[in-house]
């Protein structure tokens, strides 16, 4: 699990999936940051892991200023899915 700083929107929200660096990754969390007083395009403070980790994230057994961040531009990331299907329990 990892903390990653896109700037840009490439179009993701909770729930997606991405491609980043050749691996995929779950999005459990998206925060918007930016919109109003900020840089001139939106950043967004994703929380990423993969499917395994997923039960971690939701019962919150981590340290959130202790995972790894990363800090990329909105072109490094493939969306996969933008979004998790309606049906998906949150």
């Amino acid at each position: 699990m990892k903390k990653l700083i896109i700037h840009g929107d490439p179009g993701l929200r909770k729930g997606g999936r991405i491609e980043y660096e050749d691996e995929e990754y779950e999005v459990f969390s998206v925060s918007r940051q930016g919109d109003w007083h900020g840089p001139d395009r939106p950043q967004l403070w994703c929380t990423i892991g993969s499917e395994d980790e997923e039960e971690t994230f939701k019962t919150q057994e981590y340290i959130p200023m202790h995972l790894d961040t990363d800090d990329i531009e909105a072109e490094a990331v493939t969306v996969l899915r933008e979004r998790a299907p309606p049906n998906a329990e949150s």
